[in-house]
């Protein structure tokens, strides 16, 4: 038989029986769809972190007092023990470094901000007017805090978009006195939606000259010094200048911790790449699933068809024609519920970015292409047992049974 004839001949079988047809190519189509939904959630995720990191800069070393033996931020970085804080002082020295174009301390507390009779909870962020550019803020309205003495500061706010909704509503904000803790600032700038990264929602912070942020809190300490060096490439020379100044004010003690950018994008780009091939895997246990009921509903057909095979031997037709016939059929309702699969989850995908504009939730080509490969496998080779047993048919007792 020509490749044309079989062909038709497995679409003319898989129409005889429209159920069991529709069912194999559902079942087909669930595994295809689970693998395309489920890697196009883990890849946005993947796409989402790293964007709001990139978004900070290539050529960032964040600071962290305390030594610790880890190579990210998670639940172990944020409490270190250290036997010295880290200073406004300490920060200020980093500036001596020759890679060294910016440095930013950062002192972080909460407490209450009060305007008008409204009065909620915020985060406070003392820091200096190099935050703005190290951390690529914009500014919606007015102007981020002055450039001057990190030890001493004018009483002055810059509020996130939340905090500013909440206490002026459709107000400007700007040349307005707010209370914070025990002290007035008065609002020289406001920042746009959706200012975060790091862990931190700008939107619900009030920022502040990080003097007046220790006073607020009673402390002279910080909680991290961001620092920006020349250029991504001097990263390592750079992270060793900051060490080394600030070992020579510890009484030569490394009790500091450095991460650099590009660290921490290495180490979130692997664990998260890992979770999204590890997610297509469990998602494709459902395409052997579908290739077990491919092969009991080939078996069935095969009872069902006796005569059929039985006429086609008795016509001449070798054993191998009628295991590609068999084959061909499973092939075809494979591919096709691939094709339905993947119409399924690229749907899956866009109500997943519909529901989270957020997230970036593309399916990788990798994913589609295994998939599809997937079905197509799963089928051929759970249709080799009924295309086998067809072909062992013996087609005189295959014709009596008709």
């Amino acid at each position: 038989m020509s490749p044309r004839d079989t062909l038709t001949f497995a679409a003319d079988a898989a129409r005889g029986t429209p159920v069991r047809t529709a069912l194999m190519v559902l079942a087909m189509a669930i595994g295809v769809a689970a693998v395309v939904v489920l890697t196009a959630l883990g890849e946005g995720a993947r796409r989402y972190v790293m964007g709001e990191f990139s978004a900070l800069g290539s050529n960032l070393v964040v600071v962290l007092p305390g030594r610790t033996n880890t190579g990210g931020i998670g639940a172990g970085s944020l409490v270190t023990s250290t036997p010295r804080d880290l200073t406004v002082e300490d920060a200020q020295a980093l500036l001596r470094a020759p890679l060294v174009s910016r440095v930013a301390p950062l002192a972080v507390g909460n407490s209450e901000i009060a305007y008008g009779g409204q009065l909620r909870d915020t985060l406070v962020l003392g820091t200096t007017a190099d935050f703005a550019p190290i951390r690529r803020y914009r500014v919606a309205e007015g102007r981020f805090l002055p450039a001057e003495d990190p030890r001493h500061g004018a009483p002055v706010v810059v509020i996130g978009d939340t905090i500013r909704r909440d206490l002026f509503g459709t107000r400007s904000a700007l040349g307005q006195l707010v209370r914070i803790g025990d002290r007035r600032f008065r609002v020289i700038g406001t920042l746009p939606a959706s200012s975060s990264g790091l862990g931190v929602n700008a939107d619900e912070a009030v920022i502040v000259p990080v003097a007046l942020a220790q006073s607020l809190f009673n402390s002279n300490t910080l909680f991290r010094i961001l620092v920006e060096v020349r250029h991504r490439e001097a990263i390592p020379q750079g992270r060793s200048q900051v060490l080394q100044i600030l070992q020579q004010r510890h009484d030569g003690e490394e009790d500091v911790t450095l991460i650099s950018q590009d660290a921490v994008l290495g180490t979130f780009d692997r664990i998260l790449t890992a979770l999204t091939f590890g997610v297509a895997g469990i998602a494709a246990i459902s395409l052997a699933v579908a290739g077990i009921l491919v092969m009991n509903v080939m078996l069935v057909s095969v009872t069902q068809r006796t005569a059929e095979v039985g006429l086609l031997k008795a016509l001449g037709a070798p054993d191998g024609t009628i295991r590609i016939l068999f084959l061909s059929e499973a092939a075809l309702l494979s591919l096709a519920g691939a094709a339905a699969g993947l119409i399924l989850g690229y749907f899956g995908a866009w109500g997943l970015r519909a529901a989270y504009p957020a997230l970036p939730a593309w399916p990788p080509s990798w994913a589609v292409l295994a998939g599809t490969f997937t079905a197509l496998v799963t089928g051929l080779v759970f249709g080799v047992i009924p295309a086998g047993r067809a072909a062992q048919l013996n087609p005189v007792t295959a014709l009596a049974k008709h």
